[in-house]
């Protein structure tokens, strides 16, 4: 059977766009693996009615109000292949079934890499974290750090430094005397040493050993990581790709239509900055879109 829509991922940009196009009665296959990219986080914070809930209770909820829809298919399955095929597309899971569509939505996120630091990988989204937005406010007035990743990095520590006095740690990397002199201004300090390891009770950050032996008391760590697409179904279609400061995003009209005629894609893969709330925005327009171009197109 050819459905109107395949939305690929089933996080909060590919269930806001199923809600919608279900609303519309329009058949759609949302496949998903389970693996949200906030799902290390254990709040979300500032998505409106939802602040302070577990990520992944938010999006069970979502699946359950779904289910009203008679039209959408949530299945837990893997999409390993696309091409275009007849008026649609069709896509192929790891399980070896075909199914088709008329039309796409990209919604499977990103794959976050962190620096191979010892301790780091533990704490990602409690006390090693990427958004102060989503964050910031928990660790008011406690020491905060930041990793230092590239260039961007000096404009993360500025904005992190809202939140309470704030460490921007060089890792080994050289600053450029113009940002330092920035730096200082905001009263930021500057570590250059390498970082050897963090430590603190369970997921807790309490203190970043240098490679010197040296010691600092801390209570967050604020990382931006390198990012990647979490599916190689970007590639397959040939979708225009354009550099984020993670890392390549898919790049999309206002519609959120991507190069490809029928394929648009929603989410943090899709755009620059990153939130609950800008990833449901996205799957909203997404889906809207897609149902007016089943309409009119």
């Amino acid at each position: 059977m050819l459905n109107d829509t395949i939305i690929v991922g089933g996080g909060f940009a590919g269930l806001a766009a199923a809600t919608y196009l279900g609303r519309a009665r329009r058949s759609v296959d949302v496949l998903d693996t389970g693996k949200p990219r906030n799902r290390f986080a254990t709040a979300s914070h500032g998505f409106l009615g939802q602040d302070g809930q577990n990520p992944v209770t938010i999006l069970e909820t979502a699946r359950e109000h779904l289910s009203a829809y008679p039209t959408v298919r949530l299945r837990s399955a893997e999409a390993s292949e696309v091409q275009p095929h007849g008026d649609g597309f069709a896509v192929r899971l790891a399980n070896g079934e075909t199914i088709e569509a008329r039309t796409l939505i990209l919604a499977f996120g990103l794959r976050d890499v962190l620096p191979a630091i010892a301790g780091l990988a533990e704490r990602w989204g409690k006390t090693a974290l990427h958004c102060p937005y989503c964050h910031g406010f928990e660790f008011s007035d406690r020491p905060l750090g930041v990793l230092y990743r590239n260039e961007m990095s000096v404009h993360q520590a500025r904005l992190i430094a809202e939140w309470g006095p704030t460490t921007l740690f060089l890792n080994g990397a050289i600053l450029r005397p113009e940002d330092a002199e920035v730096l200082s201004r905001r009263g930021i300090a500057i570590e250059t040493e390498p970082v050897e390891h963090l430590e603190g009770e369970g997921s807790a950050l309490s203190t970043i050993t240098l490679k010197d032996g040296r010691i600092h008391q801390i209570a967050a760590l604020y990382v931006a990581p390198e990012s990647h697409l979490g599916s190689p179904l970007a590639d397959h279609l040939g979708v225009q790709l354009i550099d984020g400061p993670l890392g390549p995003i898919i790049q999309t009209d206002a519609n959120k239509l991507t190069s490809v005629a029928g394929v648009y894609a929603a989410g943090d893969i899709a755009r620059v900055p990153h939130s609950v709330s800008w990833a449901v925005a996205d799957g909203v327009t997404a889906g809207t879109a897609v149902h007016r171009a089943l309409v009119f197109g």
